[in-house]
């Protein structure tokens, strides 16, 4: 089966995918609170007692806030397989002339396009509170590809574990043991120079710091450059994260497509 015969597959089941959020709009109005909410609460509660070097609390913020809902939002891709396995709709897909990545690349795909227009609504309630970009429009859109690209690589890994799991609770209830303390363990919401030693260098070398940083940086809310003591993963964060990126496709995307092939014959 030729390549351009799986991406039209793919876009058929993202489609199809895609036509389930708008008949349960609730999915999309719930996974746009959340990060609203976010930036609110830290904009207004902790933005008066949190200080960000050379730059405002809230440009310091809202990448951040940016970075922790994409991954957020990757999460969707493991319950969306785990749902669609334990309805039995795999084993009817299964049983189509399609390709057996396409279901794969459909749900990643809709994932993503469920992530931008959820950029899009934290980006206009960042631009409400204050929240300003200060760089040229080529790298401020360079700043959203590359958290969107960033999400794609993390919903591959989520694929994967939906894939594996029994049901979308487990998706959600282990993801969230996961990813919660990941992106706070991060200079997603506070700078890091106050963590503990060790805790500092988890936070400097965690990919989650790496994407934020860079989409600071295409942004133009970094206000100073990385300190000299700061690691090589700060001063190039956008070559750490493109590493992470290529890493995680190239480790994660035959993992979810043998998987699949598991997992649709039970």
């Amino acid at each position: 089966m030729t390549f351009t015969k799986t991406l039209l597959d793919g876009a058929i089941v993202a489609k199809r995918n895609l036509i389930k959020i708008k008949r349960v709009p609730d999915l999309l109005v719930f996974s746009t609170i959340s990060p609203i909410m976010f930036i609110l609460l830290f904009a207004y509660v902790f933005g008066s007692a949190i200080t960000a070097p050379g730059v405002s609390y809230r440009e310091f913020l809202i990448p951040g806030i940016f970075a922790q809902t994409v991954i957020f939002g990757a999460t969707l891709t493991g319950a969306g397989m785990a749902d669609d396995i334990q309805k039995g709709i795999i084993d009817r897909f299964r049983s189509l002339p399609m390709s057996r990545s396409a279901v794969l690349i459909g749900r990643t795909g809709s994932d993503v396009a469920n992530n931008v227009l959820i950029t899009v609504v934290m980006s206009a309630t960042g631009l409400i509170i204050g929240w300003r970009i200060r760089s040229s429009v080529g790298e401020a859109i360079g700043g959203f590809l590359l958290l969107l690209v960033f999400a794609y690589a993390i919903s591959w890994i989520m694929a994967w574990v939906g894939l594996i799991v029994p049901s979308p609770e487990v998706v959600n209830n282990a993801s969230f043991v996961v990813i919660f303390p990941l992106t706070f363990i991060a200079n997603t919401f506070v700078p890091t120079q106050h963590f503990p030693s060790v805790l500092r260098t988890i936070a400097n070398w965690n990919p989650v710091s790496s994407v934020t940083q860079a989409s600071r940086q295409l942004f133009g809310n970094t206000g100073t450059a990385p300190l000299p003591k700061d690691p090589w993963s700060l001063h190039h964060p956008i070559i750490y994260t493109l590493l992470w990126i290529v890493g995680l496709l190239a480790v994660f995307v035959p993992l979810s497509v043998r998987q699949y092939k598991r997992a649709a014959s039970r």
